[in-house]
């Protein structure tokens, strides 16, 4: 394991463990590991803590998307709106329904999905699916306007955004998951709300929504063995719900801690070599799920980083819309330049709560010193 690590998971469960061990020791005892109490204890702070109505625990951030594409009707003939430089689980789901991932250029400055490329396909699209990218939200507004035009939903992968606020013109605030008609988590155990394993939700203000993902997850079911539609198993489990119900209690102080550290990042590092800091625009408030830098010599420095034990990593190297499986689509290089820059040249920096001003220190110092030598 690097001295530095990019996430440090063992760090985040000393943080909690006696409160974690007890929620864990209180589902073993109860022994409801399927749709305990636990569940929709969850659920209801979950909603409450992004401002939504609803909040439906799923087994992956994967199948959130799966599960929101497949209610709002989507299927083969459709294309949803994603962009092109984010995880492939954005894109997966749509593929699986049978409909097509419309890969859109993303804009210089943040690496979300970028409105004025959004415009030339939007009359061909069935859902717009932006992705609030390493927890800085996109720009909703611009790209809100142009679903609600269009009359499509706009779908947020908010996978990387847990408490990520949009500001707008008249000051009101909006979390991340509760600006589009559905919003998309992942609880990955990396991920700034993480659990031991896989897990998800879904989150809107739509009750009819909310009920159809709800029966879409747990096989379709009405009751126990009537099935009214064909569905999946994909519910959350009780022990994830249980430590998720644990971290969701430190998550603002944790993010505010990530803050921090961005902002130690972006002091100590401005002017360095060519480095391309990350930017946050007046009306989005991130929560750093990565601190991701752009920079011309990323494999060298990269390189270096890793030689001094620290732990620094790429998101994302191989664009969605030049990925080998998604070959038949006809996509070739050039043909989304913006992704392709962000893609050569991104670095993403160790940042999680437990991260020490040490710590971070000396990351800063061996980027400088890598710096110092080129």
């Amino acid at each position: 394991m690097p001295r530095i690590p990019l996430v440090d998971l063992a760090a985040s469960y000393a943080r909690h463990r006696d409160t974690i061990d007890a929620a864990v020791r209180a589902v073993v005892e109860d022994t409801r590991f399927i749709q305990g109490r636990e569940v929709g204890e969850f659920e209801s702070a979950f909603a409450a803590f992004c401002g939504t109505r609803h909040a439906v625990g799923v087994s992956s951030g994967t199948a959130a998307i799966h599960l929101s594409l497949a209610a709002l009707g989507v299927g083969p003939g459709d294309e949803v709106a994603v962009p092109a430089h984010t995880f492939v689980a954005t894109a997966e789901p749509v593929t699986w329904l049978g409909a097509r991932p419309r890969f859109v250029e993303v804009d210089a400055g943040t690496g979300g999905m970028d409105p004025d490329a959004l415009k030339s396909v939007i009359d061909r699209v069935r859902v717009v699916m932006p992705v609030h990218l390493y927890g800085l939200p996109v720009d909703l507004s611009a790209l809100g306007a142009l679903a609600t035009a269009a009359g499509v939903p706009l779908v947020e992968d908010a996978a990387q955004a847990h408490g990520a606020e949009f500001v707008h013109d008249d000051g009101s605030v909006v979390r991340a998951g509760a600006y589009g008609r559905i919003g998309c988590f992942s609880f990955y155990p990396g991920k700034n709300l993480g659990a031991f394993g896989d897990a998800g939700a879904v989150t809107t203000s739509d009750p009819a929504l909310a009920d159809k993902i709800r029966r879409l997850a747990d096989h379709g079911r009405a009751t126990k063995y009537e099935h009214l539609v064909v569905g999946y198993a994909a519910r959350l489990d009780t022990l994830q719900a249980a430590v998720l119900a644990v971290k969701l209690t430190t998550l603002r102080a944790s993010n505010q801690r990530r803050r921090e550290l961005a902002a130690a990042y972006r002091s100590r590092l401005d002017g360095v070599g060519d480095l391309v800091l990350p930017v946050e625009p007046a009306n989005r408030r991130g929560v750093h799920h990565l601190f991701v830098l752009r920079t011309a010599h990323r494999d060298a420095l990269l390189a270096h980083l890793q030689e001094a034990g620290i732990g620094a990593g790429v998101h994302y190297p191989i664009p969605l819309h030049l990925q080998p499986a998604y070959a038949s689509l006809g996509y070739r290089p050039g043909d989304l330049p913006v992704t392709e820059a962000w893609a050569r040249e991104c670095l993403s920096l160790p940042l999680y709560p437990e991260l020490t001003d040490e710590q971070l220190e000396t990351v800063v110092a061996q980027v400088r010193t890598y710096f110092e030598r080129v």
